[in-house]
């Protein structure tokens, strides 16, 4: 895939929608361009008294409707254009669903499985001093994304705080309870993959009870995807994370792979046991016959290579950026249907957005609103982009583009050009 670069299909999607709705590219051409863009590079020192130098980013891609919001990534393949194109997505996600912020993402180079706690604590720490001339809780809000997690957040809040000379908790969202978190944030984005799952099925009548449900990736995302969808009567058949997957024609255990990958996320599934079950890569699981498919891992997942083998009737994007535009145009032609991710895994920034909220009024919400809250939000935001995919015979994600990019360039109108 070489110079895949995921900046591109943004850039594409933007033009897409703003051709469909009418719009000349100067009402949109803001939204393809990011507004900044921060290069890192931070010495860490490490546990055996070596300095080892690192790389890390930070991009804002739109502040049209409200501050930054988005996530921070430890991850060895990060780089400039994933974050911009993470950033961009954020921008559209967030506007799907009505929220006042815009888009913003951040990464570090690095492989945290390697660090030592210390270690990824010293990086945090130094990476968030780096990057702290853009944050703030009116500025840029970070949160967790892949390999970090509310630890993580907890130090990034601390970091700033300590920068300020008083306790700042708006600043992150994802962070632990003891210190501002919100009931309901660390499933908030699988349960959101959940209410958009059963939503769009009413609406294309496939029942729920009974459906075959695959998951690719059982972090966070997946295994709450998981777990919810089976609470809703479907049947989970295969999961795995990055050492493989298993699979089981009658459907696992869910309870009882959830017990299993509490001990590690990544515990290698080759270790589980359960009668029935088959080992798959995580390419073949992806090509297995299912009514739902949830790619919840890293971008790129569903591409040229594998889209045509793909089998189920409908993917839900858990992550973000697993199916690439040409996987698109040949699942479309196939009759999949695509749930996009700026829909289908929008519920983590909307509960990020109520634990901001909370913080901002000091006033802390009960789990049973907040849940209520977001299935209010998400539904609000399937209705609309449903309505603009049928009304203008689209795919569901170029209905999402759409009912985002206008949001978009009502605001940018509205406030019009400084100076």
């Amino acid at each position: 895939m070489g110079a895949y670069n995921p900046y591109d299909n943004v850039v594409a999607m933007i033009r897409d929608a703003g051709e469909k709705l009418g719009y000349k590219e100067s009402d949109y051409v803001a939204t393809m361009y990011p507004e900044r863009e921060l290069k890192v590079s931070f010495p860490v020192r490490m546990d055996d008294g070596t300095v080892k130098m690192f790389e890390g980013y930070r991009v804002q891609h739109s502040s049209s409707r409200g501050p930054c919001k988005g996530g921070i990534r430890f991850h060895q393949d990060a780089d400039e254009n994933e974050v911009k194109a993470l950033a961009a997505w954020m921008t559209f996600k967030c506007a799907v669903v009505g929220i006042p912020y815009g888009g913003a993402k951040g990464a570090v180079k690095v492989d945290p499985a390697k660090l030592s706690r210390g270690e990824l604590e010293r990086l945090t720490r130094r990476f968030t001093a780096m990057i702290a001339p853009m944050l703030g809780p009116e500025r840029d809000i970070p949160a967790p994304d892949v390999n970090t997690n509310g630890e993580i957040m907890g130090w990034i809040m601390d970091t700033y705080s300590m920068l300020k000379g008083y306790a700042v908790p708006g600043v992150v969202t994802g962070k632990p309870i003891d210190i501002g978190g919100s009931l309901g944030r660390a499933e908030a984005t699988g349960r959101g993959v959940m209410i958009v799952a059963s939503e769009i099925m009413k609406k294309v009548g496939i029942p729920m009870k009974g459906a075959r449900v695959v998951v690719q990736g059982m972090g966070n995302v997946g295994s709450v995807s998981a777990r919810l969808l089976a609470e809703q009567g479907a049947t989970i058949v295969a999961v795995s994370n990055k050492t493989g997957g298993i699979y089981k024609e009658s459907g696992l255990d869910i309870a009882n792979v959830l017990t299993f990958l509490d001990a590690q996320k990544e515990r290698p599934f080759k270790e589980y046991n359960e009668s029935g079950i088959s080992h798959v890569s995580n390419d073949e699981l992806l090509t297995l016959k299912t009514d739902i498919l949830i790619p919840a891992a890293l971008e790129n997942q569903i591409n040229a290579d594998n889209a045509a083998r793909i089998q189920a009737k409908m993917i839900v994007e858990g992550a973000n950026g697993p199916t690439t535009v040409e996987a698109d145009k040949i699942l479309q032609k196939k009759g999949v249907i695509v749930v996009p991710d700026v829909l289908a895994n929008a519920g983590g920034v909307v509960v990020s957005y109520f634990e901001w909220v909370q913080n901002i009024q000091s006033l802390m919400w009960d789990e049973d609103e907040i849940n209520k809250t977001l299935s209010r939000i998400m539904l609000k935001a399937i209705d609309a982009v449903h309505e603009m995919h049928t009304k203008h015979n689209v795919s569901i994600r170029t209905g999402a583009y759409m009912v985002a990019l206008k949001k978009l360039v009502a605001a940018k109108t509205t406030r019009g050009i400084f100076p």
